[in-house]
């Protein structure tokens, strides 16, 4: 005997579930619906099947295949319009007209007995068999009435509560003799309760009822689909699952990582090689699929979350639905009955209410609350590039496939045969892009210089002198799941804003260049690279007077790569040099705030006891730099600005300092006092480099320890600044507390506000409005002068929706309260 399943529906009350994806794929514990109807059919002897496919019929092609997996023998009839119920079986005469068979959905979950269901067919002699079930709501379903025969005497398909005569509801489910298909028109659309039986039992055919035991559940509404996954976990349905029972009502697949510290409150499923941090907690009934990622602070109750799913730290999800390789960020919400489709994401913070639906390939920016569902147009806007370059979370959002995308759209448009130099830092996921990256631009026709892991400052003075560009890959700082890729232009600063532009239409449009066999370019692994630019920086930076003075000075590296640099660098200086973190630590890969933190603290008490003349962190990619002083005590950035200007100003007496327009303005003081002039930049990377090429340029800066020493590279250089600070301490031998001491202190208050994408030119208009006769600055953003000389800015994030603002005053007090004031003006604009 064979079975046929109907896996033809579109599931449309499903949607935006079944969107992207025909209903009987739909998972329900990490099964598809359609493989619990057949692992049902094969344990009741049903090894031959014909599966009716019409919407999205590849899909179920490409997942079952001939049935070998399941120990089957799957055949497949095609419907090219829809045919109905019994027009679709129909379809299928060809493989049915010679025995017995059953119908059976591929769409609802049930364990009722077949065999029996069988068995009453032929005790009875039935030409059909209807398999009933008795419901407590019979609105939604077919209802049937049987006689006290069994025998079938009325059909409804979706009564009213007036229509309603029996509580016997029609399951889908039927045992049918072959010479019923003769009763269906070819090529029509035929039902059987509306059309084939009513016609039966007009001729007296024995058509009879069969009502079943078992459990039965049509998956066809977002609660009923909630409903099975619960089901299945609380074992009233007896459902195939697949993973281990590592406590009662805790599963748990093969690969799985759960953290000892997670709260898990069965009954819970956990696919196969999901990840569940400690600190997240999985709730009652509670569905992960494969591959999912549920960050730490995570909380899930009666959540269903499909395959390859990245569930963000301190975010919340209850009774919903997240479709397959959807990003849920940082502290978002997804309430109660919301149901996120495929490929969406859900950015920080944002809140998907109650019911609303978002369909597959939506963005929800930051900060949005969603109270309807977004259907066709995309609620964010995200950019490819970002302040650090391109950015993301590792193998969810900069995955090697992106990678790869990106390298290929920047290689088309450079020249073939060109040189591009490539490096990164110390961690194993920047190791893994890069190669995509090689890979990529070889592809490309473009020769790729590999300097493996070197500090940022080493890969850009590689760049300027002999490559048309350069990629470097890092750990996103104080990020450590996030990277960043960096590109760089033929000077070694990042590309331009034009040149994103450029790239990213090349990258929308897919538009990539190929090479020909022949044209495939070389990968080579220049020697001596950190020797070569020790000697340059020695070279181009005064260091007059180091030897002579005797300095000591503690050194931390952050277990980063200025490890690799400073070791020749120190013994060429003369300099006595206790060094900390002096080696590549690959579970270290960037610093948080904390962190970071307790090694500065750190610093400062080895500087304070070993008698040093100052101490100098690096951070992972020997770029920027903190400060401690001859006390211990620690200089924060903005102090060790103020310090390091007042340093080369008083040695240089005159020339030219580029600063972002957020710096405090005690800065003028001290560059008046030396004859110093300040050239204000934006507060992006392009403007400070297209600053540093003034050739009055003495110093630079970015106002967070990075540091422009014109005489080298032009370029933000942590080590520059060190070997610099060196030869200023020990020509002006005077101590950087003393230094610290002669100026001004500052008072500079900061803020972040979300702020939606499409109200971000409201705000900018309001706060300039709202300047009124004050002086107004528009060199980045909107820097509002007060009559007393106080000041406030308010800067949109370029990549995020968030606004900035800034707010410096003659007390602490002061700038929070004009920090207040503006916070308000912003946040008027948000209601």
């Amino acid at each position: 005997m064979r079975a046929v399943v109907m896996a033809g529906g579109e599931g449309t009350r499903l949607r935006p579930m079944t969107a992207s994806m025909p209903k009987p794929l739909l998972p329900v514990v990490n099964r598809p619906i359609m493989e619990h109807v057949l692992r049902l059919l094969r344990k009741h002897g049903f090894d031959e099947t014909v599966v009716t496919v019409q919407f999205l019929a590849a899909l179920v092609r490409n997942y079952f295949g001939d049935g070998e997996d399941l120990g089957m023998n799957l055949h497949y009839a095609t419907e090219e319009t829809p045919l109905g119920t019994a027009g679709s079986v129909r379809n299928a005469y060809h493989l049915l007209h010679d025995d017995t068979f059953v119908v059976i959905s591929g769409d609802a979950l049930t364990d009722i007995d077949l065999t029996a269901l069988v068995k009453a067919h032929r005790d009875r002699d039935a030409l059909v068999t209807v398999c009933l079930k008795r419901v407590s709501n019979p609105l939604e379903f077919g209802i049937t009435i049987v006689d006290e025969e069994s025998r079938v005497q009325r059909f409804l398909e979706k009564p009213t509560w007036g229509q309603v005569f029996s509580d016997t509801a029609n399951t889908g489910i039927y045992v049918m003799e072959p010479e019923v298909l003769d009763l269906v028109a070819e090529g029509e659309q035929v039902d059987w309760s509306g059309d084939v039986f009513p016609k039966l039992m007009e001729k007296g055919a024995p058509i009879f009822g069969y009502v079943a035991d078992g459990y039965w559940e049509d998956v066809g509404t977002h609660e009923s689909y909630l409903k099975a996954q619960a089901d299945v976990l609380s074992r009233r349905v007896d459902a195939d699952i697949d993973g281990f029972e590592v406590s009662p009502g805790v599963w748990v697949a093969e690969g799985a990582d759960v953290d000892p510290d997670a709260v898990l409150s069965g009954p819970v499923y956990i696919g196969d090689y999901a990840k569940v941090e400690g600190g997240a907690e999985l709730r009652e009934n509670t569905v992960l699929g494969s591959n999912v990622v549920v960050k730490s602070g995570a909380f899930l109750h009666r959540a269903v979350v499909h395959d390859n799913v990245f569930i963000g730290p301190q975010t919340s999800l209850r009774a919903c639905v997240v479709g397959k390789n959807t990003d849920v960020m940082r502290a978002a919400r997804v309430e109660e009955g919301a149901i996120v489709g495929d490929e969406c994401v859900i950015e920080e913070e944002a809140i998907v209410q109650s019911g609303v639906k978002v369909y597959p390939f939506k963005t929800i920016e930051a900060g949005a609350v969603v109270n309807q569902s977004v259907i066709f147009e995309s609620r964010g806007q995200r950019s490819l590039f970002g302040p650090r370059g391109v950015s993301g979370i590792l193998n969810v959002e900069i995955t090697p496939e992106l990678a790869v995308r990106l390298a290929s759209a920047w290689a088309t448009t450079l020249r073939k045969g060109s040189t591009v130099v490539t490096a990164r830092d110390h961690s194993r996921g920047a190791r893994t892009i890069k190669r995509a990256v090689i890979a990529a631009l070889n592809s490309s026709a473009l020769n790729v210089e590999d300097l493996e892991a070197v500090p940022l400052p080493v890969a850009r003075l590689r760049v300027a002198e002999g490559g048309v560009g350069g990629v470097f890959v890092r750990t996103t700082p104080g990020v450590p799941e996030s990277i960043d890729i960096v590109l760089m232009d033929g000077s070694g600063a990042d590309i331009t804003q034009a040149a994103e532009r450029k790239l990213e239409r090349v990258f929308s449009r897919q538009e990539y260049r190929r090479a020909f066999p022949g044209e495939i370019g070389d990968l080579q692994f220049p020697s001596r690279v950190t020797e070569q630019y020790v000697v340059a920086l020695l070279n181009r930076i005064d260091t007059r007077g180091v030897a002579e003075a005797d300095l000591k000075v503690v050194l931390d590296t952050g277990g980063g790569t200025a490890a690799l640099v400073l070791p020749p660098l120190l013994g060429r200086l003369g300099v006595d040099v206790l060094t900390l973190g002096n080696r590549l630590d690959e579970t270290y890969p960037t610093e948080t705030a904390e962190g970071r933190s307790a090694a500065l603290q750190r610093l400062g008490e080895l500087v304070a006891s070993s008698g040093a003349a100052f101490g100098v962190r690096f951070d992972t990619v020997g770029e920027r730099i903190s400060l401690a002083d001859e006390t211990g005590r620690v200089i924060d950035d903005d102090r060790g600005l103020l310090v390091v200007l007042d340093l080369v100003a008083a040695e240089r007496n005159r020339g030219v300092v580029a600063l972002p327009v957020t710096t405090t303005r005690v800065t003028e003081q001290v560059a008046r006092f030396h004859h110093v002039r300040i050239r204000w930049t934006g507060t992006s990377a392009a403007d400070l480099a297209a600053a540093a090429r003034d050739p009055e340029l003495i110093l630079g800066s970015d106002g967070r320890g990075g540091f422009v020493v014109p005489e080298s590279s032009g370029m933000v250089d942590g080590i520059a600044a060190f070997v610099n600070l060196l030869g200023l301490v020990a020509r002006t031998q005077l101590k950087l507390s003393e230094i610290d001491a002669r100026i001004p202190d500052a008072h500079i208050a900061r803020r972040s506000l979300a702020t939606p994408w499409a109200a971000k030119g409201s705000v900018m208009r309001t706060v300039f409005d709202a300047a009124g006769d004050r002086l107004v600055d528009t060199t980045d953003g909107i820097r509002v002068v007060e009559h007393d000389g106080c000041w406030a800015m308010v800067l949109p994030d370029p990549a995020e929706p968030v606004t900035h603002l800034w707010a410096e005053g003659p007390t602490a007090e002061a700038a929070e309260q004009l920090l207040d004031a503006w916070t308000r003006v912003v946040e008027r604009v948000q209601g």
